[in-house]
C-alpha cells in the first residue's frame, strides 16, 4: 500500500501522474491518496502535518511524501527513510525530520537509482513514484546508505507553536500536541482570545474556541464558522497559549 501526501492539489495533472508512474511499475499497488493540499512550498509545516497522521495508517504502508520546492537542486538529496518498520520515499528537505525525531528507530538511505529521461522539475513522478513502487513490491532500487546524524533532524522540536494547516472549514491547526498543553490554558489571538472547548457543540454557533483535534494536535475554531477568517490566522502565525 502506497500513500500520496504532496501539495500539489487537485488541478491539472500532477496527481494523476504520479498515480500513473507508480502502476507503470506496478499494476498491483494499492494507492491511497492521503493529503494533496499539504502547505504548499512549505515542507517545515508540512512535517509537521505528516507527523501527526502517520498513527493512522497501517504499520506496512509506505508513504510518498513531496513537498519538494528545491526540486532539481543538486543539494537536495533524494531520500528513502524507514522510522520505526515503516518506509517513506521523498525529498531530503525536513519533510521527514519530525517523524524521524519521535521515532524509536530510523535508517536513512540516498537514492541513488535514476531513470531514463529524468526531468529537472518533477522527480516526484520520475524519481520518486518508481522507487515507491520499486519498494511497495519487494524490490531494491540502488540506494546508499547514509549516517543519521547527517539529516540532522535531531535539531528538530517534536512540536511546534505556529499554525502549520488550514483546513477546508477555516479551522486553523497548530503544531502543538494535545498531551503536551493543559485544558485550562487559553490561546492569546491579537487582542482577543480562546479558550477550550471538547467539542464545535460545546459552544455557541460563531463562538470560537480551541480543541484536540482528531489528529492530536491543538486546533483553533468557530462553531459553524471560520478561524482562520476570524482571527485573520494563516501558515506560519505563532500560536501563544498561556495558562490563565
Amino acid at each position: 500500500m502506497i500513500l500520496l501526501f504532496t501539495d500539489y492539489g487537485w488541478q491539472g495533472a500532477y496527481v494523476g501522474q504520479l498515480k500513473t508512474a507508480i502502476y507503470n511499475v506496478s499494476r498491483s499497488a494499492a494507492v491511497i491518496d492521503l493529503q494533496h493540499d499539504a502547505p504548499v512550498f512549505d515542507s517545515r509545516a508540512s512535517a509537521y502535518l505528516l507527523a501527526s497522521l502517520v498513527d493512522f495508517i497501517p504499520a506496512d504502508a509506505l508513504i510518498l511524501a513531496v513537498v519538494d520546492p528545491g526540486v532539481g537542486n543538486a543539494a537536495r538529496r533524494p531520500l528513502v527513510m524507514k522510522a520505526d518498520g515503516r518506509y517513506y520515499v521523498g525529498p531530503d528537505n525536513g519533510l521527514f525530520n519530525v517523524i524521524a525525531r519521535v521515532a524509536k528507530s530510523v535508517e536513512f538511505w540516498r537514492i541513488d537509482w535514476q531513470p531514463t529521461g529524468l526531468t529537472k522539475t518533477f522527480h516526484g513522478r520520475d524519481l520518486f513514484a518508481p522507487v515507491a513502487a520499486m519498494l511497495d513490491q519487494g524490490d531494491r532500487p540502488e540506494l546508499t546508505r547514509l549516517v543519521v546524524e547527517d539529516i540532522g533532524f535531531a535539531d528538530w522540536s517534536a512540536e511546534l507553536a505556529e499554525v502549520i494547516y488550514v483546513d477546508n472549514f477555516g479551522n486553523v491547526i497548530t503544531g502543538l500536541k494535545g498531551l503536551s498543553v493543559s485544558t485550562d490554558m487559553r490561546i492569546h489571538l491579537d487582542e482577543r482570545e480562546v479558550g477550550f472547548a471538547e467539542t464545535f457543540s460545546a459552544v455557541g454557533e460563531g463562538e470560537g474556541f480551541w480543541h484536540i483535534n482528531a489528529n492530536g494536535l491543538v486546533e483553533i475554531a468557530v462553531n459553524q464558522g471560520t478561524a482562520a477568517l476570524a482571527y485573520n490566522l494563516k501558515i506560519g502565525d505563532p500560536v501563544y497559549m498561556y495558562q490563565p
